[in-house]
């Protein structure tokens, strides 16, 4: 028992001294706390602001989520435009368009094949857009999907009915106004600081890549279909056509109908021309003349290889021209066969006008497609 009483007084005396040195410490004059503080802290006030007293940490994160709602920009980035704004945040607003603005810039020759077609449309006419991003999660985005859908509207708007068929380049819209009624984006801006003002939301290169305008002059339809489709007048391939009937008279039902139909084909079978005297002569013997190297390894006489390359010639034009091309909805006709039977049917010859088809990212290289034919010379 002595013993425990013993024990005892140290600890009592330690923690004696440490509350004397705990009220020093906080009840010494300001000067020596502030030298105190100086030796520990930077003098510039950011960890003030990083950790502000004035700003509880739960209010903190209610601006961070607020700010994040706003602008849709990626969270490391609304903080830190929180702390270099002192938590204002109209001003943090502000300040990160600024940044996004200089990122862009940085960002615009990184690789953008990814991203999506949009499409607007009425009964004459139709436009499709091509907005690139880097990653198909962005095009995922509800800005970047909402900012794709006003584009194509308003190529739609600004279409010339004279012209029938119409592809564009970027510069055709991004100098025109545009007016965003979304609650993440400025309003009424260019076309072109609309994309990078996404493009800083995002965190990707953005890129209005190109666009194709479509419309007919005559008593028929221009219709389309699109594949892989996040919501409608979106997806990741498209196939426009129009039809055409010689009798002003006569009903548009079953050329829509039809049209849908052929719209899925060009999709599916990717032709290249609309009829066979449409290709090209040099395209014609440029495949002759792969052919005729085929049927030479074959060994045959001179006039079985001539027969040889005509019927791949034919299968050639079966592969390559739309009114050649078997039927993707029913294989033991071709769309020659299937215009045929709806001019019977409607009762006046009905015509192909024009066709194209698009998808998202061809034609562009991508970075690991450049690196096979390096990677194959080191295999070497």
């Amino acid at each position: 028992m002595a013993w425990g009483q013993v024990a005892r007084r140290p600890i009592a005396s330690f923690l004696s001294r440490a509350q004397q040195q705990a009220a020093q410490v906080y009840t010494c004059p300001a000067t020596s706390q502030t030298h105190l503080l100086s030796n520990h802290f930077p003098q510039n006030g950011m960890l003030h602001r990083r950790f502000s007293s004035e700003v509880p940490a739960s209010e903190q994160m209610s601006l961070i989520k607020q700010l994040r709602e706003r602008t849709s920009a990626p969270i490391k980035d609304v903080k830190a435009s929180l702390v270099s704004c002192n938590w204002d945040i109209e001003e943090a607003q502000k300040d990160l368009r600024k940044r996004g603005v200089i990122l862009a810039a940085k960002k615009s020759s990184r690789t953008a094949a990814e991203g999506l077609l949009a499409m607007a449309q009425d009964e004459k006419r139709a436009a499709v857009v091509e907005l690139n991003c880097e990653t198909d999660f962005v095009a995922r985005n509800e800005v970047f999907q909402y900012l794709a859908s006003s584009l194509a509207k308003m190529a739609l708007s600004v279409q010339d009915p004279g012209k029938l068929v119409f592809p564009f380049a970027p510069a055709y819209l991004e100098n025109m106004s545009i007016n965003l009624d979304h609650p993440k984006l400025s309003g009424e801006t260019t076309v072109r600081d609309a994309v990078t003002e996404v493009a800083a939301m995002v965190g990707e290169n953005v890129k209005l890549r190109r666009g194709f305008m479509f419309s007919t002059t005559g008593h028929g339809v221009v219709s389309s279909y699109l594949h892989n489709c996040p919501q409608p007048g979106l997806g990741r391939m498209a196939g426009l056509v129009t039809l055409v009937a010689e009798d002003s008279t006569v009903p548009l039902d079953a050329l829509k109908r039809v049209g849908s139909s052929i719209a899925m084909h060009i999709v599916a079978q990717k032709p290249l021309f609309l009829s066979k005297e449409l290709v090209s002569a040099a395209a014609i013997e440029s495949e002759r003349d792969v052919l005729r190297t085929q049927a030479e390894k074959s060994g045959k006489p001179p006039m079985a290889m001539e027969k040889m390359v005509e019927g791949r010639l034919r299968k050639y034009f079966e592969e390559v021209v739309l009114l050649e091309q078997k039927y993707v909805v029913n294989d033991s006709t071709n769309i020659k066969t299937l215009l045929n039977d709806l001019s019977k049917e409607v009762g006046s010859e009905v015509t192909i006008g024009n066709f194209v088809r698009m998808e998202v990212g061809e034609g562009i290289e991508r970075p690991e497609e450049a690196d096979v034919p390096e990677a194959k010379a080191r295999a070497a």
